[in-house]
């Protein structure tokens, strides 16, 4: 295919998804452009890359494109959609570029799941990296490691994160795959939790005959995909039944963890992490199984993953003013939630805990309502915010205001529905107080509340500052 594409143009190239790729293809000297609507980090590196970069929709952005990259967020009647099909430019998703991608090295990892996708793949790319392995790497999320989403490898090995939200996942042919979990989740592309677990008992029945599935053991819906699976398999968990496994687990005040390895019967070494949660035990533990299914010694695996940080917006540390500890993860699905809630109160003992969260889209809020209603026990204190509709329509009765209603009905004694976001700083300053744990939880833009909280407390601490010296 790439004899005869030179020129490739993304719409939404700064999607976390979409640039990893056009990083990738500005590495290997393809001329890519793209747009989206507005300027960002994202694009501002990949225009150092070399990247042409177009602020806003336009169909004379597409310009001489030999093929057109879509991002799942983009509309069939974006002009520019409109305008490469007019011209019978190819438009594909972003995962059948990545499969292209993936064709040009004979050895690639893929990770789906529902959740921890992303962290999981970034720790698989951190051992791997660290091992002198040197992978070409596509991740849904900053690898603090490598500074970016996407890395450019010498060797013929890829790693990457397969989305299965819109069954795109299903175009990759990895030579390993791992799933760390199936949920219900993106159910307007599914028709049940059957249709969910056929469809990546389908992903992992692409791996060769030579390749490997790497399968969560413990996760319920994965144990029931495996008798589905028709390649060699490596399953992870705590059970005793699982081939890697993690015993005597001692979680610390630092957010960290140590945990036994064990490799069937016989233990192999101790772990620590700097990532907090049982949940990142679980995402380690099929880092290590790739690791120990591509050779790796374990003590280089220990090594790497006793360094790894985790991806921006995954528990990240985003600031402390006024003794009031600000921290943002992108969780919008009530499994992820609550796994994050829950390291939040293994590592905050004294600290109250005061949660901001912002629901994603409209479809999820509906079919997962009671599932959220039911997913924050463990904040203190919950604000929720109007929900990012991701372009998204409005749906009649789901709002904001409903689910805090329907958090109170499951019996939260502090939970508040605050509205926008653009005045929810001047009343979340005057809500929390030193000691607290501020979390901003969503896959919206919530995370800029928590930016400016840290700014709002900061001026105001210069300012009483300045008040005592004046006085």
């Amino acid at each position: 295919m790439f004899r005869h594409i030179q020129h490739v143009h993304f719409v939404g190239i700064g999607g976390i998804g979409m640039s990893g790729i056009a990083e990738v293809l500005a590495n290997l000297n393809f001329r890519v452009s793209g747009s989206d609507l507005k300027r960002s980090s994202v694009t501002d590196r990949l225009e150092q890359l070399g990247v042409e970069f177009f602020e806003g929709h336009n169909a004379e952005n597409v310009g001489d494109s030999h093929v057109v990259v879509r991002s799942t967020a983009v509309r069939d009647d974006n002009p520019e959609i409109v305008e490469a099909r007019r011209r019978s430019i190819p438009v594909i998703p972003r995962a059948e570029m990545l499969a292209e991608l993936m064709r040009l090295k004979p050895h690639s990892v893929a990770v789906a799941g529902s959740h921890g996708k992303t962290t999981t793949t970034s720790m698989v790319a951190t051992v791997l990296a660290a091992g002198k392995l040197d992978p070409t790497v596509v991740v849904g999320g900053v690898v603090k490691s490598l500074g970016s989403n996407a890395r450019m490898g010498r060797s013929d090995l890829m790693v990457v994160e397969a989305d299965e939200s819109d069954r795109s996942f299903l175009m990759l042919t990895p030579t390993v795959a791992v799933v760390t979990n199936i949920d219900r989740e993106h159910m307007d592309y599914y028709s049940d939790m059957t249709d969910v677990r056929d469809c990546f008992a389908k992903f992992v029945n692409k791996v060769p005959f030579y390749g490997a599935a790497i399968l969560c053991l413990d996760d319920p819906n994965v144990q029931a995909v495996i008798p589905l699976v028709e390649r060699r398999r490596m399953t992870y968990g705590l059970s005793a039944q699982a081939d890697v496994s993690a015993h005597n687990i001692r979680f610390d005040q630092s957010y960290g963890s140590t945990f036994t390895v064990w490799r069937g019967t016989e233990p192999v070494g101790e772990i620590s992490l700097r990532v907090p949660g049982l949940h990142n035990v679980y995402n380690s533990l099929a880092a290590i199984s790739v690791g120990f299914e591509l050779k790796l010694p374990f003590g280089q695996i220990a090594e790497s993953l006793a360094s790894f940080v985790n991806a921006d917006r995954r528990f990240q540390f985003k600031g402390e003013e006024a003794g009031v500890r600000v921290v943002d993860d992108y969780g919008h699905h009530p499994t992820e939630i609550k796994a994050t809630l829950a390291a939040a109160k293994i590592g905050s003992k004294g600290r109250r805990i005061v949660v901001l969260f912002q629901p994603h889209r409209y479809t999820r809020t509906k079919d997962l309502m009671e599932e959220f209603a039911r997913s924050f026990n463990n904040a203190d204190v919950l604000f929720v915010a109007d929900i990012y509709a991701a372009s998204e329509d409005p749906i009649e009765g789901v709002t904001a205001e409903a689910l805090t209603d329907a958090i109170k009905s499951y019996g939260h004694k502090n939970a508040h529905y605050i509205g926008a976001l653009e005045g929810a700083t001047e009343i979340l300053k005057g809500q929390v107080h030193e000691g607290d744990l501020f979390i901003t939880l969503g896959a919206g833009n919530v995370y800029r509340t928590g930016e400016r909280l840290l700014e709002a407390l900061r001026e105001d601490g210069a300012k009483e500052m300045a008040s005592s010296l004046n006085s």
